[in-house]
């Protein structure tokens, strides 16, 4: 391969998304630099408004726009009485493509147990404002069903007590060890219908 600086440095770059490898990499610089007036053009100026403009909200966790604000937290079209607690925004894509639930998001950044995670840095201080805030009749907690997943939903569960708010979690369909975004819809149309109430369980 030709020693140019540049195209290794992309090649480096681009293995390091999820799935693709040093030669997955090298295969769509090629495409890239073969296609650079439509691809390559277009691409670069579309990274550089998202890195401009695409921020995590502070207060939801989810994604949005510096322009036009955070559409998960936006109460002004439509009011909801629910929010979906996941850890993060993989998993709420995930539960929207299903358009199994209808509600607020409230995406952590991770889970307690997440190496260089602590509870301090997940966004569970503005779970509680937002639950008090909104008047939120039930929090379900989408956590995944790992160890981590469970501790950090066990901590939510205890840091709502004071809410006095109905909490749910996932239940039959969810497999222990899984995670949110590789689950299929029907699955977790099961979970969701299935959810268990928390708030009387000692356990």
């Amino acid at each position: 391969m030709q020693n140019i600086s540049e195209i290794e440095e992309l090649i480096k770059l681009i293995s390091k998304l999820p799935g693709l490898g040093p030669k997955s990499a090298k295969r769509i610089v090629l495409k890239l630099i073969n296609n650079r007036d439509e691809l390559v053009k277009p691409m670069a100026s579309t990274l550089a408004q998202v890195y401009k403009n695409v921020t995590r909200c502070n207060s939801c966790g989810s994604l949005k726009s510096n322009l036009n604000g955070c559409i998960n937290c936006d109460s002004s079209k439509e009011r909801y009485t629910k929010i979906c607690v996941v850890e993060d925004i993989a998993d709420q894509w995930s539960i929207e493509n299903s358009n199994i639930f209808h509600g607020y998001f409230h995406i952590l950044g991770g889970t307690i147990s997440s190496v260089g995670q602590r509870k301090e840095d997940l966004l569970i201080n503005s779970l509680v404002e937002r639950v008090n805030r909104e008047g939120i009749e039930e929090v379900i907690l989408a956590t995944s069903a790992t160890v981590e997943g469970q501790t950090t939903a066990y901590y939510i569960q205890d840091s709502l007590k004071s809410t006095n708010t109905k909490i749910t979690k996932l239940a039959q369909g969810l497999p222990v060890g899984g995670e949110i975004e590789n689950l299929d819809d029907g699955t977790l149309f099961s979970a969701f219908k299935n959810r268990s109430n928390l708030n009387f369980n000692s356990d």
